[in-house]
């Protein structure tokens, strides 16, 4: 097999974002928890840069990504401001630049969330409706992991100390119309890069819960 085979955009970004994660969870757990999570806006950004050029941008797919980066963050700043979407919960220091109290990188993680959801859903059906409520339910199982060490990580603390079921009630509910959006204009991404990132997102998270009361971070 000739060897450029391999060095292939999708193969470089898979690699690339499994050795970014690999490292943060070692890194957090066994070294200088501190500056790895400070890292969490690195590893974001690269993972939604890898993420674009894996897609086929065209108009609808650039509206799609403005249009995730925008609801997602209306919503978060209604949820802060007003704690009747998700409930009452704050963000931390840790996702850096904020606009009105939400971290810029939200809304980021809102177009990557749609983006790999989406696009795993896509694989297992042609039903709009069952790839819409497919991708939903994709994205509320990352959410139940990822909730329980956000405040822990600093990314976000809610007032009751762990988040409700208002919460996924809420995430289902701008999910929704999103995951809706991105299979009405058939967004494509290209290859197992979307599966690589959602199945890494979903074991750095769950490896920092299973580890959280022995890693003292």
């Amino acid at each position: 097999m000739n060897d450029n085979t391999l060095l292939t955009k999708q193969n470089l970004s898979i690699f690339f974002i499994w050795l970014f994660h690999v490292s943060g969870i070692m890194g957090i757990i066994y070294s200088d928890a501190s500056w790895f999570i400070g890292a969490t806006p690195v590893n974001l950004m690269l993972s939604f840069f890898l993420l674009l050029i894996n897609t086929k941008l065209d108009k609808k797919t650039l509206l799609m990504i403005m249009g995730c980066f925008i609801v997602g963050m209306v919503a978060e700043i209604v949820g802060v401001r007003y704690g009747f979407l998700f409930g009452e919960y704050t963000y931390g220091s840790v996702l850096g630049v904020q606009l009105m109290e939400v971290p810029l990188l939200i809304g980021v993680n809102w177009c990557i969330l749609v983006f790999i959801t989406g696009s795993i859903a896509q694989f297992f059906t042609d039903s709009f409706w069952i790839k819409s409520l497919v991708g939903v339910g994709l994205m509320l199982s990352l959410d139940l992991v990822m909730e329980p060490i956000a405040p822990v990580l600093d990314f976000w603390t809610f007032a009751e100390g762990v988040a409700s079921f208002h919460n996924y009630v809420g995430w289902s509910l701008v999910a929704l119309p999103l995951q809706m959006g991105f299979h009405q204009w058939n967004i494509k991404v290209e290859g197992a890069y979307p599966f690589h990132l959602y199945i890494l997102q979903f074991l750095f998270f769950t490896i920092l819960l299973i580890k959280i009361n022995s890693i003292g971070i």
